[in-house]
């Protein structure tokens, strides 16, 4: 893809912007959920790390051809290998690619230059991070775009009180990036975000896909995606 069509599509963003999470298995499943999002009003499309997983990066593509004007973000949680799979990433289709903060600096820094080669975004996981703070200033100062406050789908299973609202004000007031909140929160949870200085809404489960397996979840999520576009958009409207 051409380098300039994810910088013009990142560069009409008006924050706050309301993501979804395909956390699902298969290509079919993933434009089904999209669709409605996408009919929601939904902004920004997730190719999450299970669909990623099952069925690789022509997810990001089938994505990507189906929905030509929406940011696609590809959620592969690189490791290792930065470079090379954000250049993955953004050849499938990616607008922001996704990388982890406990990888090592050289992980980051690589996933952020191939990032500029292909003119796309980089997203910076604090999963598993202890000092979720100082990381998210240092992977600020490796040139990250976004930073996620991200309490995991197992951590949360075994620690019920675990959420990314203990972490998320602390981590806004230290950077100057956008930042965004995402692990098993309720609609208003996802909208209090935004309170704490959050620049995005990022709804997976348990509201668009199961909260015990990586399958669709409510039948009726796209009702909830549209109270929550309609909540965004007059945030949008009084800021």
């Amino acid at each position: 893809m051409g380098k300039g069509l994810s910088s013009i599509r990142l560069g009409k963003t008006k924050y706050p912007v309301v993501q979804v999470s395909l956390d699902v298995e298969t290509i079919e499943k993933a434009l089904a959920v999209a669709e409605k999002a996408v009919a929601a009003g939904v902004d920004w499309l997730e190719a999450g790390t299970p669909l990623i997983l099952s069925e690789g990066f022509r997810s990001v593509s089938a994505l990507r051809k189906r929905f030509p004007d929406r940011v696609i973000v590809s959620d592969q949680k690189s490791m290792d290998g930065g470079g090379l799979e954000t250049e993955q990433a953004a050849r499938a289709g990616a607008d922001v690619v996704v990388v982890m903060a406990a990888a090592h600096d050289a992980t980051i820094k690589e996933a952020v230059k191939y990032a500029r080669k292909y003119g796309v975004a980089v997203m910076a996981d604090l999963l598993a991070v202890k000092d979720k703070v100082e990381r998210a200033k240092e992977v600020e100062a490796f040139g990250v775009d976004y930073v996620i406050v991200h309490t995991g789908f197992d951590e949360r299973h075994y620690d019920a009180g675990a959420s990314p609202l203990s972490d998320l004000p602390a981590v806004v007031r230290a950077v100057k990036i956008p930042v965004q909140a995402v692990g098993g929160l309720t609609v208003e949870q996802a909208v209090e975000t935004l309170e704490m200085g959050a620049k995005l809404i990022v709804l997976g489960a348990p509201l668009v896909t199961r909260d015990d397996k990586f399958d669709v979840g409510d039948e009726r999520f796209d009702l909830t995606l549209r109270q929550v576009v309609r909540k965004v958009k007059g945030v949008r409207q009084a800021g």
